[in-house]
């Protein structure tokens, strides 16, 4: 599990990427959103990349992380999930 918190911009993904690619050498990675509270094209950009090297789960993203994956139409890509004990079980 991965989690982000705070604004997420293309200053500041440096460690989340990190954590996100060393954690994609598993077959599975739960990212917790909960504590985002911005998110850009940059930060979209890095979970698109995760997912295609592993099943990346978001789970409890915040409303305005959801209008941002719904308006980019990420939503039917990347798995949504209420909590991240519900992204674990899958």
């Amino acid at each position: 599990m991965v989690t982000a918190d705070g604004d997420l911009d293309i200053e500041n993904l440096g460690p989340l990427r990190q954590a996100l690619q060393t954690a994609a050498e598993g077959p599975l990675v739960v990212l917790d959103a909960s504590g985002v509270t911005f998110a850009d094209s940059s930060f979209l950009s890095i979970l698109l990349s995760v997912r295609q090297l592993t099943d990346l789960r978001i789970a409890g993203a915040p409303p305005q992380l959801l209008r941002l994956l719904e308006i980019t139409g990420a939503d039917r890509i990347l798995p949504l999930y209420g909590t991240v004990a519900e992204a674990a079980r899958g």
